[in-house]
């Protein structure tokens, strides 16, 4: 190819397109932007609240051959790419109660600040004393040239509240810099592809960058014109959704709202389905290997009426055991976030890996987890551990059980798993024995 050797500031010029188009070019591998010899790998954090049930959430067996409970059912398409983690402790001791120190040392497996949030524990505090295990892997792959992506990393929510404190945040760049998601789509969208409008004025992206499409479409291989082709098919999918709510037929316009799209309780499976899809076309396009997916918030009280459950999340998990119907509520809660989990597995499973071997899953590792164990006791022993894909080229396809290990430990793995040979993550107490061997 004419442009395989320039720089990307050359091929704008060269070509004479606009900057805006980059985002759609940076990913095609014959072009030689991209870096398409070394693979790709990729996580995802995504995180729920309140603790599980545990008879309906964590297999009975040990080993490769398991049952998945009710609230795991929805991983079943991909129970040999599926990795269950029972015996996971978060053992993080100081200040604030289980909620607060369950969310905020979760992902930086450090303690908490002393601060003025006043938990349930006689304890206030702030936020957490280190970064976060995702930000840590995004600083070492933005290191390179060859890892190097355009955001590092990218974190999306769904109804995560306007307030920021130690329930609110799980992200950390830094120890006291708490990063706040994402979970509007329109601002995630406007954050790729450099536009946010509401509803009814959104004025397409691609509209200004058609002719620019073309002339680069003449000059890339026939692969990399069809992956072209599919990420503007997204955009121009994804602008359809957020111009009209799909599930208004009352036959007028739509009231102008801001910021566009319904973002409240009810909305919720809608924004979750726009924030994978988003999250899986940043991925194809290379936008960013790291990625987080928070629900709500530690103490989340989301009223999951869509399922048949009125009563709020964090009311139901405080319930006895003894109460059959908060614990069949529970489980379809949990059910629930697992068909969101099942959603992202699929969308990267049927996505082929740009200028790679294989799918987005097969080079992607998504983690659900938690800040309790269970709700009604606020243990932070059995952290739930959820993990599918093979991104981390860990053994999967299996159901183990540790013995109240350090969640530091897991970490540790994680970052092991990107070839980033830590030899501690949050707290040192905590990493004596090495990172979990899960390979």
């Amino acid at each position: 190819m004419a442009f395989r050797n320039t720089t990307r500031r050359e091929f704008v010029r060269d070509l004479g397109i606009g900057a805006a188009t980059m985002p759609f070019i940076l990913n095609l591998p014959s072009l030689g932007f991209a870096n398409s010899t070394q693979r790709k790998q990729r996580l995802v954090i995504m995180f729920s609240p309140n603790g599980v049930f545990p008879e309906t959430f964590w297999p009975k067996e040990e080993g490769d051959k398991f049952t998945l409970p009710d609230s795991l059912k929805p991983l079943e398409p991909y129970q040999n790419r599926t990795l269950v983690l029972h015996g996971v402790s978060d053992r993080i001791q100081g200040d604030g109660d289980s909620h607060m120190r369950g969310i905020g040392c979760l992902l930086t497996g450090t303690e908490l600040f002393p601060g003025n949030i006043q938990g349930g524990s006689a304890t206030p505090a702030g936020w957490a004393k280190g970064l976060s295990i995702d930000q840590e892997v995004k600083n070492y792959l933005q290191k390179e040239q060859a890892t190097r992506t355009r955001f590092g990393s990218l974190e999306f929510g769904v109804m995560v509240p306007d307030r920021a404190d130690t329930w609110t945040r799980m992200v950390y760049a830094a120890g006291n810099k708490p990063i706040a998601p994402i979970d509007d789509p329109y601002q995630m969208f406007g954050k790729l592809y450099g536009r946010t409008k509401d509803r009814e004025t959104l004025k397409s992206v691609l509209d200004d960058l058609n002719e620019d499409l073309k002339k680069v479409g003449s000059v890339v291989s026939a692969a990399d014109k069809r992956l072209l082709d599919e990420h503007a098919a997204f955009v121009r999918e994804m602008e359809k959704e957020l111009k009209a709510d799909k599930g208004n037929d009352l036959g007028h316009k739509i009231p102008e709202l801001d910021p566009g799209i319904k973002r409240e309780n009810d909305k919720m499976p809608q924004i979750s389905k726009m924030q994978i899809d988003l999250m899986v076309n940043s991925f194809a396009a290379d936008f960013a290997r790291v990625a987080t997916l928070q629900y709500t918030n530690s103490v989340g009280g989301a009223h999951m009426k869509w399922i048949g459950v009125d009563k709020g999340h964090h009311e139901l998990s405080h319930e006895p055991d003894t109460n059959k119907a908060a614990v069949d509520n529970l489980t379809k809660i949990n059910k629930w976030f697992c068909e969101q989990m099942a959603y992202l597995a699929k969308r990267l499973a049927e996505t082929p890996e740009p200028g790679g071997n294989g799918s987005l899953l097969d080079n992607t590792t998504i983690v659900w987890t938690n800040e309790l164990g269970k709700g009604n006791s606020h243990t932070l022993d059995n952290i739930p551990f959820v993990l599918v894909g093979n991104g981390l080229d860990f053994k999967m396809g299996r159901s183990l059980k540790f013995k109240n290990v350090a969640h530091n430990r897991l970490l540790m793995s994680m970052a092991h798993g990107f070839g980033h040979r830590i030899t501690s993550f949050g707290s040192t107490n905590y990493c004596k024995d090495g990172p979990l061997s899960l390979s």
